[in-house]
């Protein structure tokens, strides 16, 4: 196994980590942001606001892009795997 055989898992390992966090990211920014410009319009400083609404879009999210991200996972593990015999020279 060379250096750029294991340069280019790293790299797809890592974009494939971003693909999957971003959903549930920048889901808890906007929620975060939201909320965080209504409490201070209101003047309302309850730390339960602003958790509570961003657990629950967090959970909606994981719920909305859930079947996307373990098909998209799926599908990096088996390249993966279908890699290993190239990558330990059998072809």
């Amino acid at each position: 196994m060379d250096t750029n055989a294991v340069m280019d898992i790293a790299l797809q390992g890592l974009i494939i980590a971003a693909k999957l966090a971003a959903p549930i990211l920048i889901t808890a920014l906007v929620v975060g942001f939201a909320i965080s410009l209504l409490q201070s319009i209101t003047q309302i400083q309850e730390v339960t606001l602003s958790f509570v609404p961003k657990a629950i879009a967090v959970a909606v999210a994981l719920i909305v892009s859930g079947h996307w991200m373990i098909s998209e996972l799926v599908s990096f593990t088996q390249a993966m795997f279908d890699k290993i015999p190239s990558l330990l020279g059998g072809g």
